[in-house]
């Protein structure tokens, strides 16, 4: 059987990973992960493989061991962009259906590595020690060790990680911290079966705070203070909602999010046990901690339910989007919230399929992985806003067909029968189709029947719009509107009642004028309502992008500092786009002088961005 993820070249049909022991040791000096992992994996045939293929990329292999004694053969194949170079491991016997095979290999990372970030003491905030941290999806777990690196193949993990600094994994940490050789040896246990590219690690000076009954933040010293009060609020309501609303307990023990040093280049990874977070969400008015019901979402869509390949990112991030709605409706207590959200959405999705041209393959919902000439796409280069919001917007479509009573049903049904498993959209069409043919659905035989799933799948650019209430929203219109004329006189007080997202959606219909703003009346409005100095960056990159639209020259500096400080790709690749168009030399002289503050999938595509090496897309990241 053929795998139907384009972007592994395991042979994960013919052997299933069922357990990860990861012995690794975090050297920060070479800054290099070495040791041992072990893969126990289970024969799907009867003993018709004679080989073990597995995913691997810049990763260095000693040695390697097959039920404890040396393979009589293995090889590393020649490297073929994007999967990488395959291991292939010799199992001259194969093995009986359902019986277990151990394979031990001796790696090390290397410095082309593209799941790890390594750190400085002085990119740190008190710059005491160094920090490293992992960053897996989609296919960059191969380059921490050879793996089956597909969504399809989940497996529980045991992690034992040596490093001179506090250890954090995606596992649940287990017995105390042991001392042995100088070094300190941190035990977790991930006893869920999880996908390779939530294999995830931090170390570094982190200490952790209280900010929930089953959850702690950590972070840098300096920053906890003010972490803790950002989430502490929150963050039970939010558990609490999310439980209420998918039917189904939280399975993985503890939550807690590590707030990572400004160079992550995601608002947030959703490894189990601990979130990885921006601290872009740091923002000192917990106006931005929606992140965090983003990525708690995620406990139930994409880590216990999960895409079968990154083709089907829609069934992840989608109903990631959509459960993160329903918890902000929950906690506010209103609709309009709900709506609100969606409303800001809208417009990122507006921006991607722009980005890309409305007939673009990565404007699908199901995003095809293979190039037209056969071999696979990076995932990488068709990451944007349309999995979540057009996969979003997917969701809701079948909600409001149903209903919410009804479709609350159905996602309790969902979580529950796909829970440790992964799907495509064909199985999950069959999964609610299959839930609403039982007899008490029948009077909704008409509206199943006018789905057109093809069109849905496969359709690029924008879906239907929905009939939004735009409540909360219709004052930010009405302030923008007034922007227009050149006689307005703004106030401080036009917006001092508004929340952070209000502002937002101000700055993004100011951003839409056919008509640029003027210098002078970008100046101002950055001034007046405190976008400039805001410790807000999701409101001050949105006013940048404004100001270089206007080729206001008084901000260009400001520009550039705020990309030395942030690595965020949200923020990072709409800024320099911006910036480049507003004055190309000072783009690429703030690209080149920060190059190694960002993250290597972030430094990756600004350099796309900005033409220094080929570009295959134009959409912004998330």
């Amino acid at each position: 059987m053929a795998p139907r993820d384009p972007n592994t070249d395991s042979n994960y049909t013919a052997w299933r990973t069922q357990h990860t022991t990861a012995n690794l040791t975090i050297d920060f000096a070479s800054k290099r992960l070495r040791g041992s992992v072990t893969l126990d994996l289970v024969s799907q045939t009867d003993r018709a493989s004679k080989e073990i293929i597995l995913d691997t990329s810049y990763v260095d292999v000693s040695s390697v061991k097959v039920n404890g004694s040396p393979a009589s053969k293995w090889e590393l194949k020649p490297r073929v962009e994007p999967n990488g170079s395959p291991l292939h491991v010799s199992v001259p016997d194969g093995a009986d259906k359902g019986a277990t095979v151990s394979v031990e290999m001796e790696v090390a990372t290397t410095d082309r590595c593209t799941a790890l970030q390594w750190l400085t003491p002085e990119q740190t905030s008190n710059k005491r020690a160094p920090f490293m941290f992992s960053q897996c999806q989609a296919i960059h777990a191969r380059s921490v060790f050879p793996c089956q690196d597909t969504p399809d193949v989940k497996a529980t993990v045991s992690f034992n990680i040596r490093s001179p600094y506090a250890v954090i994994a995606s596992g649940v940490q287990v017995g105390d911290v042991r001392t042995e050789g100088g070094e300190k040896v941190y035990r977790f246990e991930q006893k869920v079966p999880i996908p390779s590219y939530l294999f995830a690690l931090a170390s570094g000076d982190i200490v952790t705070a209280p900010i929930g009954k089953r959850s702690v933040v950590a972070s840098g010293p300096n920053e906890l203070g003010a972490c803790k009060w950002e989430f502490e609020e929150d963050m039970d309501r939010f558990m609490e909602a999310a439980e209420s609303i998918t039917g189904v307990p939280y399975q993985w023990g503890e939550y807690n999010v590590l707030v990572l040093p400004p160079s992550f280049p995601y608002g947030g990874m959703e490894n189990p046990v601990f979130t990885f977070a921006t601290p872009t969400i740091i923002s000192g008015d917990r106006q931005n901690v929606d992140v965090v019901a983003h990525e708690l979402s995620h406990s139930w869509s994409g880590n216990l339910v999960t895409n079968g390949s990154w083709e089907n990112m829609f069934l992840n991030e989608g109903w990631t989007m959509y459960l993160e709605r329903r918890i902000i409706e929950k906690v506010h207590g209103s609709s309009a919230h709900f709506h609100f959200s969606a409303i800001i959405g809208w417009k990122a999705l507006e921006e991607a399929i722009k980005g890309f041209g409305a007939d673009h393959e990565f404007t699908k919902l199901h995003i095809s992985h293979k190039g037209p000439d056969g071999h696979p796409i990076d995932p990488d280069d068709a990451f944007s806003s349309v999995p979540y919001e057009k996969g979003f917007h997917f969701v809701w479509y079948l909600e409001r067909l149903v209903g919410r009573e009804a479709f609350d049903m159905f996602i309790t049904h969902y979580f529950t029968t796909w829970a440790r498993k992964s799907l495509d959209k064909d199985e999950f069409k069959n999964t609610y189709l299959e839930f609403f043919s039982k007899p008490q659905y029948a009077d909704l035989k008409d509206k199943l029947a006018s789905i057109n799933w093809e069109e849905r799948f496969h359709s690029p650019g924008l879906p239907p719009k929905p009939e939004f209430d735009t409540s909360l929203v219709d004052v930010c219109y009405e302030l923008a509107e007034k922007w227009k004329g050149k006689d307005f006189k703004p106030a401080a007080s036009d917006i001092a009642s508004w929340t952070g997202n209000q502002k937002l959606v101000f700055l993004q219909a100011v951003q839409d004028f056919e008509e640029p703003l003027t210098p002078a009346l970008s100046e101002a409005l950055g001034k007046t309502y405190g976008f400039v100095d805001s410790q807000n960056v999701e409101l001050k990159s949105a006013y940048y992008l404004i100001s270089l639209k206007a080729r206001d020259e008084t901000t260009y500096q400001g520009v550039a500092e705020l990309l030395g400080g942030v690595g965020r790709m949200k923020f990072v690749r709409p800024l320099f786009k911006s910036l480049n168009k507003a004055d190309p030399k000072l783009a690429r002289e703030t690209f080149e002088k920060h190059r190694d503050f960002y993250h290597p999938i972030c430094r990756q595509m600004v350099e796309k961005d900005l033409g220094l090496i080929e570009a295959k897309t134009a959409a912004v990241s998330i």
